[in-house]
């Protein structure tokens, strides 16, 4: 790609991350912002947005002349909002353009021309960075279409041959399906994904146990069905997801449930994360109506999946797992396709056993910090420079050293994994002692009415 000339109050369609060509402005950085290191950027303030960001130079357009194209390969009700306001702006621009240029070339008091001040490139660093770039790799075009790259490993093991495959390309924008997608469950994790399936234009009907949760999704394009059933009946593609077992169960075998809606062809996505065997035989029930089956439990937060950036899990049917293609590219940054149903609810279940013993363990050390007498944000400060510094440790130790548990992953739920990952060690026959030591604390934690609190709330259950 040709390098982008820019000056502050250029229009710009700007790529950030995983999300489409946004329409934005070149403004001025503040001052205190640090700037990256290593990258020659522009600092971009997106239309319809509250967001700013620094934006690689090649990861930029100038607006007009990649309007139509951008429109073209974009939609979403949001994205024509953006849109408008850029036409809006521009607008108020042109009225107020005489008024500009009658001012123009005046200066300031002492009668000089202040110049328009061109945006600060950054120039790369003394040290030589050649050597972390990987030379055979070719600079991809954000602005191109997906697509995707898939990789295929087979893994030989005792029960079953594993395909660990399908990186979802995070670069580039999304043609949507043309299929109609339903949703069921509008809880922490199922708001993030219908909110970023509308952001990326697919067609959506929701439905919720508790119908006011819809209202805003409503709001964004989205259409309302007024049982599972009828979701179920009306899109090709329906998804759920809901808290444990039971749920699960109820919303597909209960009064006008998934089961009644389900007819040769259509396709149900179960997105909980639940027990092997409430998989199988949710499987089992919807394939002997002609139903296409795949589980897709999702590994995140609220925050994750409201970024878009969820690792999403699945198993099943191949070819609804292919259908499911741009959806699953909207809600998350990876995918991987695990073979045969179950097996998706295992490795979920295995993950998140370990995400709650390492929370429960990262818990028991700020306490015994302080109960040593140590400074637990030295704790923190330490453990964010050595070899397990990640998100989830700054943000959970973050949460308990301002005592806000306000719930990114619900407590009772991360203790719900733990019991079905014992249970599923049990039936194997494998001993899982640190699960279960981590278990019996946010069992603690739940009897000191935790539950709705975020998992970080383990905390608590060290110093009550």
């Amino acid at each position: 790609m040709a390098t982008v000339h820019l000056r502050i109050g250029d229009l710009v369609w700007g790529k950030l991350g995983r999300y489409p060509p946004w329409p934005g402005k070149v403004v001025s950085p503040p001052k205190d912002l640090k700037k990256p290191r290593g990258k020659k950027c522009h600092f971009v303030k997106f239309f319809g947005t509250e967001d700013h960001a620094w934006i690689k130079v090649e990861q930029l357009k100038p607006y007009h002349p990649h309007k139509e194209e951008m429109i073209k390969i974009n939609k979403g009700k949001r994205f024509q909002q953006a849109v408008d306001a850029v036409e809006d702006f521009l607008k108020k621009k042109e009225k107020q353009g005489g008024k500009e240029q009658s001012s123009e070339g005046k200066g300031d008091s002492k009668g000089k021309k202040t110049p328009t001040k061109p945006l600060k490139i950054l120039e790369e660093d003394d040290e030589d960075l050649s050597a972390l770039k990987d030379p055979s790799e070719k600079p991809a075009s954000s602005m191109e279409p997906i697509s995707k790259r898939l990789k295929i490993v087979e893994e030989d093991t005792r029960s079953t041959s594993i395909q660990a495959a399908d990186s979802t390309a995070i670069n580039g924008s999304i043609t949507p399906t043309d299929k109609r997608i339903g949703f069921l469950g509008l809880g922490l994790m199922g708001s993030g994904i219908v909110s970023n399936l509308l952001k990326m234009g697919h067609v959506v009907t929701v439905w919720n146990r508790t119908v006011e949760k819809c209202d805003l999704f409503i709001q964004e394009g989205a259409r309302l069905g007024r049982t599972p059933a009828e979701v179920v009946s009306m899109c090709d593609i329906t998804f759920s997801c809901v808290s444990d077992p039971k749920a699960a169960r109820d919303l597909v075998l209960g009064p006008s449930g998934v089961l009644q809606g389900i007819r040769p062809g259509k396709c149900y996505v179960e997105m909980s994360t639940v027990d092997p065997e409430t998989i199988t035989e949710l499987s089992q029930v919807i394939s002997s109506r002609g139903g296409r089956f795949l589980e897709a439990p999702v590994a995140g937060s609220q925050q994750v999946s409201n970024e878009g950036m969820l690792v999403i899990l699945a198993a099943g049917d191949r070819t609804v797992y292919e259908d499911c293609s741009s959806c699953f590219q909207a809600m998350g940054k990876t995918s991987f396709f695990l073979g045969e149903v179950g097996n998706a609810a295992r490795m979920m279940l295995i993950l998140n056993m370990v995400q709650g013993s390492f929370m429960a363990t990262i818990a028991e050390g700020l306490t015994l910090a302080q109960a040593t007498g140590q400074s637990q944000h030295t704790f923190l400060d330490i453990l964010s420079q050595g070899q397990m510094a990640s998100t989830f440790v700054d943000q959970k130790c973050q949460n308990i050293l301002q005592g806000n548990f306000k719930p990114d992953y619900y407590l009772k739920h991360i203790q719900k994994d733990l019991r079905l990952a014992i249970s599923m060690g049990d039936t194997a026959n494998h001993p899982t002692p640190m699960a279960a030591a981590a278990n019996e604390v946010y069992k603690r934690a739940k009897a000191l009415d935790q539950s709705d609190n975020d998992m970080s709330a383990v905390y608590r259950a060290y110093i009550h």
